[in-house]
């Protein structure tokens, strides 16, 4: 089921300004590093906070036999369920119905397709039911044919005032300010901090700055592919209805390798496509940290993990395990999920 919605966000696209990064040179950033008391203050004392905290210290600490260079101090993050919530379904996902809803008048003849019937009605378990190709036939004829600055500017448009339905919060607004922090307290230690998602390369870097602090250019995710166009003298990037690159379970360390052309010493996700790449970390010579978000809050967040169609946590739970991965347990370790709380 989860690569189902992965099809859909890498086709389709297929809060909260940062610390400036510091300055260069390892020296500056262990100075930085002693000068904050508590760089993450919404986790609770424990095991996961602690084996964050000791990491930055041993790798950035000059004269720590695990002491890694800024140039090598690689952390990649996963988006969906572990930098902002991914319930009931993936985010970029409403955002293509909603795309589809505003072009229904444009397309009389969807009033007698059942899957733009149901798309248009916001109906996704029935959209679902369409199974890949649904998906396929969905995105292909609502994100092809236009620009870059097009799209960007849809997606701007929708990130701004696209609601959730059980929150009432802005999408852009439920990202999680524990992640923020540990964001924010890895680049003020020198470490460069890069999204690698199954989701649409192009939905999130119009964004990724304002909410996480990351640059477009640090963003890694699925696509399609797109074509160099001259229209009325302008240099344009067009959109095409061709699938790319997903970047999802085996395909994220090839995005990372492509990407980054250097191995993450630090991973963090949330569910089994997340797996290759804590391992692909985990893999580096030296100290390296792997870090599973756990989703046990039903009261605050959602509570799901095992089974579950969106985020399953299923090989990734055991591996971690039986590996010493550390696992962040939402409600125990966070004392708040979103900066609003």
């Amino acid at each position: 089921m989860k690569t189902k919605f992965i099809l859909f966000l890498f086709i389709s696209s297929l809060i909260f300004t940062s610390c400036q990064p510091p300055k260069s040179g390892d020296e500056s950033s262990s100075t930085t590093k002693s000068a904050v008391s508590d760089p993450l203050p919404s986790w609770n004392e424990g095991a996961a906070k602690s084996s964050i905290l000791d990491f930055v210290a041993a790798t950035t600490t000059v004269g720590s036999p695990d002491f890694v260079s800024s140039a090598d101090r690689i952390a990649t993050f996963d988006n969906d369920g572990n930098l902002w919530s991914e319930q009931p379904y993936y985010f970029q996902l409403q955002f293509g119905l909603d795309r589809v809803k505003e072009m229904a008048n444009q397309h009389p003849e969807w009033k007698t397709d059942p899957l733009f019937v149901a798309a248009i009605a916001g109906d996704v378990p029935t959209v679902l039911s369409f199974g890949e190709h649904g998906l396929l036939k969905l995105i292909m004829v609502s994100h092809s044919g236009m620009s870059s600055e097009e799209f960007d500017a849809e997606v701007m448009e929708w990130i701004n005032t696209a609601r959730h339905p059980k929150t009432n919060l802005l999408y852009k607004e439920m990202v999680y300010q524990p992640m923020l922090e540990v964001l924010d307290y890895l680049r003020a230690n020198g470490f460069k901090t890069f999204i690698v998602s199954g989701g649409g390369i192009d939905f999130m870097r119009p964004w990724s700055q304002e909410v996480y602090g990351i640059p477009s250019e640090q963003v890694i995710g699925s696509s399609i592919k797109s074509k160099f166009e001259l229209i009325d003298g302008k240099g344009t990037i067009i959109k095409l209805p061709e699938l790319n690159f997903i970047d999802d379970k085996e395909g994220k360390p090839v995005g990372i390798h492509q990407h980054i052309g250097k191995r993450p010493i630090a991973a963090f996700g949330n569910s089994d496509g997340d797996l290759q790449m804590l391992q692909y970390s985990a893999g580096t010579e030296g100290k390296s940290l792997q870090v599973y978000i756990h989703h046990t809050d039903g009261d605050r967040e959602w509570a799901y993990d095992r089974g579950s169609p969106i985020g399953g946590f299923d090989k990734g739970w055991d591996y971690a395990t039986e590996n010493g991965w550390t696992i962040v347990d939402m409600k125990n370790d966070w004392k708040k999920i979103y900066p609003k709380d």
